[in-house]
């Protein structure tokens, strides 16, 4: 095994989501390469997930949105600045294959690895990597995040390396024994989401309290309007990402939309339901205890229908008959 300290850096800008099921691979090039030396470049309002993270030596905020939601040309040149001014690193690997996140490494200094055009989701990003993997793109989204980053790094792959991980995030559990049931309301898409009228039928079907999981006013509508038709609901607070992961490591089932709280659960190695309408089990790993429940619509993962919400056919009936399986 090469124990050299690799200097390597990682990009991987957002969504939540694609974060959490990426940072698998720090514990695995820190299996093969102990001293590696990690930098991780993600969209800054990402970047608390990530930040402290024992394996990682820096976290660098890409401020992107912020750029292009306030067209800010002088936020633009600072950040350009800042990335030509990094030291050089032995791999820059681009795990999201887009436009964008290949741009962030145009401006870094190193070779740089991604997806080919055939594998990328946008292959026009392909022209900016010196090497690339040919890894299909309709394969399991965690497969395809550590397999990029593996074949980069010449580090052997497996399945095994993703079923035998370790939580991925640091957590401190909570010292309230009360068992909960974490329910993800939302999603990036309104037709990713389960609807507020079943979530509130499946709260008064299970054994423990539902804690309701919001990010925005309107998911927080959402949830007021589910525990005034349940009576074994409770809106949980508003938090943090890295409270966020020490609620849902403490949860014995995490039950949710396909969204990045609900891939949380399968990250710290805790029972989860992922429910999935315009979207497939491509997106998450099953594995024993996290399983997926799938509305009756075909899904072209190649162009997927935003338009379906097949999603409010799954009955809440049989969300909680898996759910108190797992329990």
């Amino acid at each position: 095994m090469n124990r050299a300290s690799l200097r390597i850096a990682i990009v991987r800008l957002s969504a939540l989501g694609d974060i959490v099921n990426t940072a698998v691979v720090l514990q695995i090039i820190h299996n093969h390469y102990p001293d590696a030396i990690i930098d991780w470049f993600v969209e800054e309002a990402f970047s608390p997930i990530l930040i402290g993270h024992p394996l990682l030596n820096e976290v660098i905020p890409i401020p992107l949105k912020r750029i292009k939601k306030q067209k800010n040309l002088s936020l633009l040149r600072t950040t350009i600045r800042s990335l030509r001014s990094r030291k050089s690193y032995d791999h820059i690997i681009d795990a999201q294959g887009l436009l964008k996140s290949a741009m962030v490494t145009v401006f870094l200094r190193g070779p740089v690895h991604g997806f080919d055009r055939n594998s990328a989701r946008e292959g026009v990003a392909s022209w900016f990597y010196k090497t690339t993997s040919a890894i299909p793109y309709d394969l399991n989204v965690i497969k395809r995040n550590v397999m990029v980053i593996t074949q980069a790094l010449d580090i052997p792959y497996s399945d095994a390396l993703i079923e035998q991980k370790l939580p991925v995030f640091a957590y401190t559990l909570s010292t309230d024994n009360e068992k909960k049931i974490a329910l993800v309301i939302g999603a990036s898409w309104p037709s990713k989401c389960y609807p507020k009228e079943h979530f509130a039928t499946l709260c008064d079907l299970l054994p423990h309290p539902c804690h309701l999981i919001w990010g925005s006013q309107s998911e927080y509508q959402d949830a007021l309007w589910i525990v005034q038709h349940s009576n074994n609901a409770v809106i949980a607070d508003k938090m943090s990402l890295p409270r966020l992961v020490n609620f849902i490591a403490g949860c014995p089932l995490t039950i949710g939309n396909d969204t990045g709280p609900t891939h949380m659960a399968w990250a710290m190695n805790r029972p989860s339901i992922t429910l999935f309408g315009p979207t497939n089990e491509r997106m998450i790993y099953l594995t024993s205890v996290n399983i997926s429940i799938k509305s009756p619509s075909t899904v072209d993962i190649y162009h997927i229908n935003r338009n379906d919400f097949s999603i409010k056919r799954i009955e809440p009936q049989h969300i909680a008959d898996k759910a108190i399986e797992l329990l």
